[in-house]
């Protein structure tokens, strides 16, 4: 990784948009500060295309889209994805409605059988919005020791489904996108972009383990200082790190695109 001062003006002029992740990149332990949410509209006016990228809810992401000056999201780890056009929110999810009925089925009985055989990890609040994926608080609202995480995690695999971790969820899904291949196919049919364009004219910030696809997939990556308790969980780290944490990390990351 390099500090954040070190990326050249002529890379930083070179990025059409930025991809974000939001939990402690955007947000900071889940609010939305003063100082980021400026950053979001600086980056707008400056005519950057902005996309969340995010582990949340599609729920979330539509009413996001609504709201905030962005121009598309995908959600729950790159499965459902999220489209503006003008003042309309297109929900985009390429599963049949017949396949993700099958899968929803099958996600509630993995949640059943983690609720019986560890009663102590408990559904995420925002379980019941989700479309593609199930969800557990590992560390929003309670922190769950490694070896917790483990043992649901192995008994998500013995259900066959994936599974990743956020800094605050435990997911798992029948969905085989993660957050980079649903990404850049919305790059695509959103804006036109190539996988070769989007990997070299698109920025990702986050900060981690649920990222470490679109850290490994696009050539200008921005972690958050706090991105360093991750790295563990990353096969490739993002390129630049930002001096702070969470969002005033990203007003940072954004600063600096703007110089």
């Amino acid at each position: 990784m390099h500090p954040l001062a070190t990326m050249t003006k002529e890379e930083a002029h070179g990025i059409e948009g930025l991809l974000f992740d939001l939990d402690d990149t955007l947000l900071t332990r889940g609010t939305l500060t003063r100082a980021a949410y400026d950053a979001l509209w600086d980056l707008h006016d400056a005519g950057k295309r902005l996309v969340v990228v995010t582990g949340r809810p599609t729920r979330w992401g539509a009413m996001l889209a609504t709201q905030w000056p962005i121009d598309a999201a995908t959600t729950e780890n790159g499965a459902i994805a999220i489209i503006r056009e003008d003042k309309r929110v297109l929900v985009v999810d390429t599963c049949s409605v017949a396949e993700r009925t099958r899968r929803r089925a099958a996600l509630m009985a993995l949640a059943d059988d983690v609720r019986k055989r560890a009663p102590d990890v408990t559904l995420a609040d925002d379980a019941s919005l989700r479309v593609s994926d199930i969800t557990w608080d590992i560390g929003e609202h309670v922190t769950i020791a490694r070896d917790r995480i483990a043992f649901v995690e192995s008994i998500i695999l013995e259900h066959g489904a994936r599974r990743s971790c956020s800094s605050v969820h435990l997911h798992a899904t029948f969905d085989g996108d993660d957050k980079a291949t649903g990404t850049v196919r919305l790059l695509g049919e959103r804006f036109g972009v190539d996988v070769g364009a989007a990997r070299t004219r698109w920025a990702f910030a986050g900060d981690s383990g649920n990222d470490r696809a679109c850290f490994a997939a696009f050539a200008t990556t921005f972690g958050v200082a706090n991105v360093r308790a991750s790295l563990g969980a990353l096969s490739v780290p993002p390129r630049y790190v930002a001096p702070s944490a969470m969002g005033d990390g990203f007003a940072e990351i954004a600063r600096a695109l703007l110089k």
